[in-house]
């Protein structure tokens, strides 16, 4: 059968509905918290020199960055097609550039020829370095694109909020440029001290916040959902964490060559305004809130919240179906899903929530729902008396329902 009609006869098969393969992808500069149902005997499959699997992507067509060992197709996800006896796997990325809207809709397609967005679980046990994501004209410097964010802290993966479950967003107001290109400029004199000028708030499970390019932050150590624009571009600003030293690479890899060595480049990259905003917690603290009143929805078997809705290039929701329930879900654009909880049916597909999962084996937990079938509504069954099904579910730019 031609590659072509295979990504029409998955589609056709899920009814609009496609299962994705879990895709795994490890840090070298990170020690894995193990929140991400991982077997204990995987996390460093496939290599001490590549470091711990810590991060599990979502309805990924855009590779990982991770270095020369990066394998072939790190960070995209592959569709499960069922080929007769046998399951066959097919790059998510291909589906979209041969499908188009026919599975992620005109109005992204026509503006984006790709699905530009994906997300992931990243899971450490230990803080991250104090980072920044370039806007779209800096990562242009390097050919790439730039990279908003959003936090989400799932309460199924955060039975334990790790080392450190507080984040570091931005930089203290009152700080000056001269302090912060100094602390660069100590950056391979071991610890160079960076967030001595910068707040933590502490992490809490069921919340998230909202991470624009051009702002610098330093997550927390708890399992965490993050949409995102489709981007791997980063930088580390931060020399020392937890003891562990930060290669020097890692500050230079988001500057073209010939600004290698250049300071001013780095603080550039910096949007100074929205860093030393000292209302960070109003402006990106995101509280879940609900699509519609409560009341309505649990007389119909359902519970729906936003849970990342600052960005307008991405947003995320999190459906609970109640016990037993049956209901019939509508929205206005594609999106991928990961299961949380629970088990049922979802359309012609079983969904369940695996408590382990080994390096290759494929799940029923992770979805990608075409436009049209979202559209249409997607009808879900609670076989439970007594699990709740809950699923995050993340979408593109320009949400037409998100209106908050």
């Amino acid at each position: 059968m031609e590659k072509a009609n295979l990504f029409q006869q998955a589609l056709d098969q899920g009814k609009g509905i496609v299962r994705l393969a879990p895709n795994w992808v490890p840090r070298s500069f990170c020690v894995p918290g193990r929140r991400i149902k991982l077997h204990p005997d995987d996390y460093y499959v496939l290599g001490g020199v590549r470091g711990g699997i810590d991060e599990r992507w979502f309805s990924s067509a855009t590779p990982a960055k991770n270095g020369p060992l990066t394998g072939e197709h790190e960070g995209l996800s592959f569709i499960v097609f069922k080929n007769g006896d046998k399951e066959e796997l097919l790059l998510l990325k291909d589906a979209v550039d041969e499908l188009k809207g026919a599975l992620i809709g005109d109005r992204i397609w026509n503006e984006y020829q790709s699905w530009p967005m994906y997300s992931k679980f990243f899971d450490n046990m230990g803080p991250l370095p104090h980072h920044i994501h370039h806007n779209d004209e800096k990562a242009a410097l390097i050919g790439q694109k730039g990279k908003p964010e959003a936090y989400y802290f799932p309460p199924q993966v955060n039975n334990h909020g790790g080392d450190f479950p507080y984040t570091f967003f931005g930089i203290a107001p009152g700080t000056t440029k001269e302090q912060i290109k100094e602390c660069l400029q100590n950056f391979s004199k071991g610890d160079n001290k960076i967030t001595n000028y910068s707040q933590a708030f502490r992490l809490e499970p069921g919340t998230g916040w909202d991470v624009p390019p051009g702002m610098l932050h330093a997550p927390g150590s708890m399992c965490t959902y993050e949409p995102q624009k489709a981007s791997d571009v980063f930088a580390m600003y931060q020399s020392l964490v937890n003891e562990a030293i930060i290669p020097e690479e890692l500050l230079w890899q988001g500057v073209p060559e010939k600004d290698k060595g250049n300071f001013d480049a780095l603080m550039d990259i910096i949007d100074w305004d929205l860093n030393v905003d000292p209302n960070i917690l109003e402006t990106r603290f995101m509280a879940p809130k609900p699509v519609k009143a409560v009341a309505e929805m649990e007389a119909e078997g359902y519970r729906e919240n936003w849970v990342c809705y600052r960005s307008d290039a991405f947003s995320a929701k999190e459906l609970t179906v109640l016990p037993g329930a049956t209901v019939t879900i509508k929205d206005s654009a594609a999106y991928g899903l990961i299961m949380m909880q629970g088990h049922g049916t979802m359309g012609v597909w079983d969904i369940e929530t695996p408590a382990l999962i080994r390096y290759g084996q494929l799940t029923n937990d992770e979805f990608f729902v075409s436009e049209t079938a979202a559209k249409e509504g997607v009808k879900i069954v609670n076989r439970s008396s007594t699990d709740p099904i809950v699923m995050l579910k993340h979408f593109g730019p320009g949400n037409p329902d998100l209106s908050l």
